[in-house]
């Protein structure tokens, strides 16, 4: 595609630098990528009063809606309203056919690793995964070994974050199975953008994001235990101080169903019960909010207050689903995410659509001494963390910093992975009164219930603060809204 040179009252595009790296919407000093012109055309002609009215008629439409995520740290206070950019991010629909096919091909894969971690462990007898990482893994739970879950699927929902490199091409960075978050800041994004800046969706076809919650609603009822026919969902909250607690509440609400927490249920005789003001009401599917640990203290953390006594067992029977599955945090180990490109050749016999970010496992010898070497070079995590808490940036790190990684890393290998610093693709993003560019990621969302489907578009999460490479809103990162376009007109058919 041929870049379109910015014209007219464009200075401050004109203006605006690449910084050397792949921009989502520059091919090049001046000139913008085909897809983005029209929306260019736009960005050129706004003043800083007008953006500046903009801005803050979204801030007060995030704070009147309470679209928040709580903070653990700062001065601001138990929650902070999610930051936003006014300037959206576009994907073109070949661009987004080939990250909703890998997505696909990714879910599936990992969702026949966790049967077969948890049946036949075919894998573990010569598979390619060592056995000891699996079995190793804290999210590894032996004990529901045999278990069946319904439509032998563990992962209904799942969020991947994918990043772009140098080259512009799109990599998976990190899978979330979990219980992955930030749905609702996908769908509040474009809301909020349709009210405060309207005109820009006149001239493009941008594919709808707020049917995710009836999406979900229809998976979450796909899943629920042999025999019911109309089942009773709920979303199980750890509560107020979590950090997704905006979340929850928004989701609930959206598929209009019960937020309950762990002393609002019961179990008797074997089922999951609600109490309710006109009395019990039996539960069938409960979508959690809450980690493994906490879910049961019959079953798990003795001390939890957020769980309910006998869930598990009732679970173990078949009387009541979760979403997600318990255990699926095997298959969330970032130690286990640098083997997925094989797990997906194992499993399906097909090569991965979407590569991985190339991946050091400190477990092996090999790679913990490369990783020694190179601390100044690379991105350390956790296995298990999150929030971008708990991670070595190697060139913003001071040596004392690397020094005490370094430590780490010889005390406990195996709850560690590296990855080299990626030039991260950056988006523009307006700063006080002109547009600089920050690095941005993309976390897409997939549901799994009798198919996979992957909402047409993502949370793009900002590095907001310059020149860094954290997106993640408890280290100063924002979001924009992500429009996933239909094809042109006169667009020639794909053959599949």
């Amino acid at each position: 595609m041929t870049a379109v040179p910015v014209s007219g009252a464009g200075s401050r595009l004109r203006d605006y630098d690449t910084g050397g790296f792949w921009d989502e919407v520059f091919a090049g000093p001046g000139a913008v990528r085909p897809h983005y012109a029209a929306l260019a055309g736009q960005m050129a002609t706004l003043s800083p009063e007008e953006v500046a009215r903009r801005q803050q008629a979204a801030e007060y439409s995030f704070q009147s809606r309470g679209i928040t995520f709580a903070v653990n740290q700062g001065s601001e206070g138990v929650e902070k309203i999610m930051p936003f950019d006014l300037v959206p991010r576009l994907i073109t629909a070949h661009e987004w056919r080939q990250i909703e096919r890998g997505l696909e091909q990714r879910i599936r894969a990992l969702n026949l690793f966790l049967y077969d971690v948890y049946h036949g462990q075919r894998i573990l007898a010569g598979g390619p995964v060592p056995p000891e990482l699996i079995l190793g893994s804290e999210g590894y739970r032996r004990e529901f070994l045999g278990v069946d879950v319904p439509r032998n699927v563990y992962t209904h929902i799942v969020g991947s974050d994918l990043v772009r490199d140098g080259s512009g091409r799109f990599y998976v960075l990190e899978d979330n199975l979990r219980t992955p978050s930030g749905v609702s800041y996908l769908v509040e994004n474009r809301r909020v953008l349709k009210r405060v800046w309207p005109q820009i969706f006149r001239e493009y076809d941008v594919r709808p994001v707020e049917g995710y919650p009836q999406d979900l609603l229809a998976v979450l009822r796909d899943v629920a235990p042999a025999g019911v026919e109309e089942a009773t969902v709920v979303l199980l909250t750890p509560g107020v101080y979590n950090s997704a607690y905006f979340e929850h509440t928004f989701l609930a609400k959206a598929m209009g169903i019960e937020m309950v927490q762990g002393s609002d249920l019961f179990v008797d005789d074997g089922s999951v019960f609600m109490r309710t003001t006109h009395g019990r009401q039996r539960v069938d599917v409960i979508y959690r909010r809450v980690d493994d640990d906490y879910l049961d203290p019959l079953a798990f953390r003795a001390d939890s207050l957020l769980g309910v006594p006998g869930l598990v067992a009732a679970y173990r029977m078949g009387r009541v689903s979760l979403a997600n599955a318990i255990g699926t945090g095997v298959a969330d180990d970032k130690a286990i995410y640098a083997y997925v490109p094989d797990i997906i050749r194992y499993y399906t016999g097909e090569d991965p659509i979407l590569p991985n970010v190339p991946t050091y496992v400190p477990s092996r010898r090999q790679d913990l001494e490369y990783v020694l070497e190179h601390l100044s070079e690379l991105v350390v995590k956790s296995v298990n963390g999150s929030g971008g808490y708990g991670m070595l940036v190697g060139p913003h790190a001071s040596q004392a910093e690397r020094a005490a990684f370094r430590e780490k890393l010889l005390a406990d290998p195996r709850g560690y992975i590296a990855q080299p610093t990626l030039a991260l693709s950056r988006h523009p993003c307006w700063v006080e009164d002109h547009f600089e560019g920050r690095h941005v990621d993309l976390r897409p969302f997939g549901l799994f219930g009798g198919e996979v489907r992957v909402t047409p578009g993502g949370l793009t999460r900002v590095a907001l603060r310059r020149g860094s490479l954290v997106v993640n809103s408890s280290q100063g990162g924002g979001g924009k809204d992500t429009w996933v376009l239909g094809d042109p007109p006169d667009a020639p058919q794909e053959s599949s």
